[in-house]
């Protein structure tokens, strides 16, 4: 049997994180960076609970698994790359934004390691990134005072998607950070440096340190809160009936399956509590759901909460809705929303299932209204907390009403409105959770097929005009600079494929793009938007600003959307 070689595991401060007893390296053959201002901001909005806690517990951040010799700094990161980035990120606009000298030193030594004569170190930063991106993040992350000339650079100047998502982030972060009073981002850096914890999981063998990962990262091996849950529920119930609730429980579960099941503890906290969680489910589901119940109640729970709800959560994720008349309009909707790169829609789409599945018309209406909400907030990019808020504010509203169908929260501002217009306008490319959501739904209404679906192994978004030009191609003549840094990623000049990209056939001109790029072995595409790209004759400026309108105007009214 294979054996982990000389383990160490131990919680450390970030303090001691960022120190010279680590000299962190990401490995070439490990993914980039790739958090998205969800994920950055999330870590700031738990930093800043924990902030605010009336108390001074640890907080722990997770773990990071490394390959590492005793005694020997250099540690190569196996998991937890994307959180020892974006800790550097906070550390760094920490350490810029500090009125403070001597906290200003700290942080600094924090995120490059100062050198010393005596002992004949070199200074150099505490976390290498992959060689494509570790340059950039030491000129513009790790270097002193240089997170002001980061977020002053454009996206589209930037090589890698890592370079362009630590810009992102650290835009995000500095926005929030820069409105702090200076007193409490100290409060912040000291309490990262004092009671801020990772688990470290350190071996010198790769192995041994994948085989650490996969067993740490596997599902279904270890107790879940929903198996606590169970044996606390369970445990409540008279002897002659405990064992046929223990048959309902583990029932439902098998039904979903474990992960499904454990994600629906979630969704029920989320719609008792109706405000975003701020501690772990093991604590916030006892405090917000379970004691209503317990000890004498629950076969009420189990009953009337935990069978109807997962119940409703099959339909929910299997999009099998069935009452009758519209209930393929109720799936269309859920197949639209998951298409939502995140969840938080789940709890208001299970509540609205939950308590009107008899009347598919209103479970119809009121998830193509949070459907325009979800949508509006994806384009618009708002990030969890608000997001989040946003859906526990409608849970409120939907509990209030009879019908749901009014609630304040389900509609948009006038500035949300303008907002999500206004990035449906911009370089749509560039936010890739966005551009292939819209992108579908423009050609769901361009085929008009409500909710067709696409069984295609692969669905890539291609430009028309090309990214790159050949000096000898015709788009040079076409389109001039201007032109094509004002089209080359917008809405209009986007279509949807079914194949892999090809790096040289994206270069072609346009007639044999369309014959040889565009089209099928049939000659025709599966995409009713490149469709209408291959019907056009040419592909200009002019061109484009029509189409741009056009599939503009698609948007607008499907979603309702009004200029400021």
């Amino acid at each position: 049997m294979a054996t982990v070689k000389q383990l160490e595991a131990g919680e450390l401060p970030v303090s001691k994180i960022f120190s010279a007893d680590f000299d962190f390296e990401i490995p070439d053959y490990q993914r980039p960076y790739a958090w998205q201002v969800d994920q950055a901001a999330q870590l700031l909005d738990d930093l800043e609970d924990a902030l605010d806690g009336m108390d001074d517990e640890p907080y722990f951040l997770g773990s990071i698994v490394l390959v590492k010799t005793k005694g020997i700094a250099r540690s190569e990161v196996i998991d937890g790359q994307q959180r020892l980035t974006t800790l550097t990120i906070l550390l760094a606009l920490l350490r810029d934004l500090a009125e403070d000298l001597d906290l200003q030193s700290e942080l600094r030594d924090l995120v490059r390691e100062p050198g010393s004569k005596i002992s004949g170190t070199k200074p150099k930063p505490r976390l290498t990134l992959r060689k494509r991106d570790a340059q950039f993040f030491r000129d513009y992350v790790q270097q002193p005072g240089r997170t002001t000339d980061l977020v002053g650079l454009e996206p589209e100047v930037l090589k890698t998607d890592a370079m362009r998502a630590i810009l992102a982030n650290t835009k995000a972060l500095r926005t929030r950070l820069i409105d702090w009073p200076e007193a409490r981002r100290e409060e912040l850096a000291a309490m990262l440096g004092s009671r801020t914890y990772l688990v470290v999981v350190s071996t010198p063998d790769l192995a041994s340190a994948h085989r650490i990962f996969s067993v740490m990262n596997s599902r279904g091996l270890d107790l879940s809160p929903a198996d606590i849950f169970k044996a606390n529920v369970i445990g409540s119930i008279e002897d002659d009936q405990r064992a046929l609730y223990a048959e309902k429980w583990e029932n439902e579960e098998e039904e979903l399956g474990r992960d499904s099941f454990a994600d629906l503890f979630l969704h029920l906290r989320m719609i008792a509590a109706k405000v975003r969680g701020r501690r772990e489910l093991l604590q916030e589901f006892p405090a917000q759901v379970l004691n209503a119940f317990l000890p004498d109640r629950a076969e009420v729970f189990v009953d009337e909460v935990l069978l109807p709800y997962a119940d409703a959560y099959a339909d929910l994720l299997g999009e099998k809705y069935a009452n009758g008349p519209g209930s393929d309009l109720v799936n269309t909707w859920l197949q639209r929303l998951h298409q939502i790169d995140n969840n938080d829609w789940r709890p208001p789409a299970l509540w609205i299932l939950r308590q009107h599945g008899q009347d598919a018309a209103l479970v119809a209406a009121l998830l193509q209204r949070l459907e325009r909400l979800a949508a509006s907030m994806l384009i618009r990019r708002v990030y969890a907390t608000p997001r989040v808020s946003r859906y526990a504010e409608l849970l409120k509203e939907l509990d209030i009403q009879r019908r749901g169908l009014e609630s304040p929260s389900f509609e948009l501002s006038t500035e949300e409105s303008a907002e999500t217009i206004s990035r449906l306008r911009g370089d749509l490319y560039l936010v890739q959770p966005v551009r292939r959501y819209v992108l579908l739904r423009l050609d769901e209404l361009l085929a008009r097929q409500p909710g067709v679906t696409y069984h295609h192994k692969m669905i890539t978004v291609e430009h028309v005009l090309p990214q790159n030009l050949r000096p000898d191609s015709e788009w040079v003549a076409l389109f001039d600079k201007d032109a094509r840094a004002e089209w080359t990623h917008k809405l209009a000049n986007l279509v949807l494929l079914n194949r892999a990209k090809n790096a040289e056939a994206q270069n072609f001109d346009f007639t044999v793009k369309k014959s040889k790029y565009f089209t099928g072995p049939n000659g025709v595409s599966a995409f009713a938007l490149t469709t209408q790209v291959i019907d056009q004759p040419a592909w200009t400026p002019n061109t484009l600003e029509q189409r741009q309108r056009q599939l503009l105007a698609l948007l607008t009214a499907e979603w309702k959307l009004v200029e400021a």
